[in-house]
């Protein structure tokens, strides 16, 4: 597995709208995108930066995995993610390397993309999503 690019730093938020008007008063970017992703428990806002975009990620419940996340380390990046060509087969390459998945097998996610974690605890503490698909900003 070769990554192409990173495709995204997803950073942790209490509150999407005010991260939002952060990013766009301080660095005077634009938010291009809003999307709920139910089965992740969040709410998603994305920025364009070069090739790598940010993606923030705010709790649609009070026990979702974003807002555990907060309540133990706080607001701030969470995961870093690579776009890979196909994700099946990336995590197969990792997990020949005895990388542990948090999926075992690809998932949707935001933008269309077909997505997948690996354990922070096989990866020197980085969460780390790998990535394919739809990517072209709307």
């Amino acid at each position: 597995m070769k990554p192409s690019h990173i495709e995204h730093i997803g950073l942790a938020v209490r509150n999407l709208e005010e991260s939002i008007r952060y990013w766009e008063q301080v660095f005077g970017l634009k938010c291009y995108r809003i999307e709920e992703v139910a089965d992740q428990q969040v709410r998603t806002a994305f920025f364009k930066i070069g090739d790598t975009k940010i993606e923030l990620l705010e709790s649609m419940d009070a026990d979702g995995p974003i807002a555990r996340f907060i309540e133990k380390k706080g607001e701030g990046v969470h995961h870093i993610a690579f776009a890979v060509g196909n994700v099946e087969e990336a995590l197969q390459s990792v997990q020949d390397k005895n990388i542990v998945p948090i999926d075992t097998k690809p998932r949707p996610g935001a933008e269309g993309m077909q997505i997948a974690f690996l354990h922070p605890k096989s990866t020197h503490g980085v969460l780390t999503e790998l990535c394919s698909g739809s990517t072209n900003e709307k």
